[in-house]
């Protein structure tokens, strides 16, 4: 989204591309709406490929879906030219640091029935729903096995009521992982003395 409102900021009112000089396209061509194939009336320019546009087609069209400015930048030769011409990321130094491979990831999750990946909570309930309503199989849940407290052998006999019932919210909004049972169960009493 970001990406579309710096387009729109950008798009200021210009000049068509000047000049038979200016172009292979012929001088109708640099003179010709893209989506209206007319002459160009009051022409304005996308900042970031410089495609010209008659103003009164392009308000229409400051209203597209973000899908469609996407589908156009993978089409778009002059995108695809200034995006081959970027530098591709490096990093300056090499890094030190180890990547952490001891910290369980508890924010995305692997669907049991068919393995698609990165999916987080509500993704995994909504694709089950739609996917595997009525497979039978028991499964683990992955997001009780990514837990501290969860068992990585045990597997649900119903597993979306399992999700249905057991996560229907987020643990990252009330559990902090870093703390052992011990600490949790003092601070949760420590917090309902306080409060009464």
């Amino acid at each position: 989204m970001a990406m579309f409102r710096s387009l729109v900021a950008s798009a200021q009112p210009r000049a068509p591309p000047g000049g038979p000089a200016g172009g292979d396209g012929g001088l109708e061509a640099q003179f010709s709406c893209p989506i209206c194939l007319e002459v160009y009336q009051r022409p304005v320019a996308i900042g970031g490929c410089g495609h010209t546009f008659c103003g009164e087609c392009l308000q229409p069209c400051l209203q597209v879906a973000l899908a469609k400015m996407r589908v156009h930048a993978a089409s778009c030769a002059k995108t695809q030219e200034q995006m081959a011409s970027c530098p591709k990321f490096a990093p300056v130094v090499p890094t030190s640091q180890p990547i952490p491979s001891a910290i369980p990831n508890r924010s995305t999750f692997t669907c049991p029935y068919c393995g698609a990946r990165n999916l987080d909570q509500q993704e995994l309930l909504r694709h089950c729903v739609d996917n595997h309503r009525s497979d039978p199989n028991r499964v683990v849940c992955p997001i009780c096995s990514a837990m501290p407290w969860g068992d990585p052998s045990y597997k649900s006999a119903n597993f979306l009521q399992h999700l249905l019932h057991r996560h229907k919210f987020s643990y990252d909004t009330f559990v902090d992982y870093s703390i052992d049972e011990e600490a949790a169960f003092q601070a949760a009493l420590a917090l309902s003395l306080s409060e009464n």
